[in-house]
């Protein structure tokens, strides 16, 4: 039986490790949760926190995973629903059409008055977003 004469492991840094990030990106969205909706505080937080993210994933600090493999051709079909909301939200929002067409963010503020839930949210959207920096 033949072993090879050297073994190669790629070296990971400990704050890549999801032991460091998970728990990072917890506290990150526990304290965005606390934080009152549409408040300056909140907006200066996600402006910071986006950033700290945004400016990760363009410079070369944190290793990429591999791409996907292509998507199937039915995925296409995912855009036109997306697209249809993204349309949607932003004429609600820039016609300011109030309670006749509500917007999703202020459909979702009865959920979102919770600190919990609205802890949950930041989390996911920590989690997707440290997912798309590590693409």
């Amino acid at each position: 039986m033949e072993h090879p004469s050297e073994l190669s492991v790629a070296e990971t840094r400990a704050w890549e490790r999801p032991v460091v990030t998970v728990p990072v990106l917890v506290c990150l969205s526990l304290v965005g949760g606390q934080l009152p909706s549409f408040s300056a505080s909140a907006n200066l937080y996600t402006l910071g926190t986006g950033g700290a993210l945004i400016w990760l994933g363009l410079g070369n600090r944190v290793p990429r995973r591999p791409a996907p493999r292509r998507l199937g051709a039915g995925a296409v079909w995912w855009v036109l629903p997306v697209a249809v909301f993204g349309v949607f939200e932003g004429v609600t929002f820039v016609l300011a059409a109030g309670d006749e067409f509500p917007t999703f963010s202020r459909l979702a503020d009865p959920l979102l008055e919770d600190e919990l839930v609205r802890s949950a949210a930041w989390f996911a959207w920590l989690a997707a977003f440290w997912g798309l920096v590590r693409r």
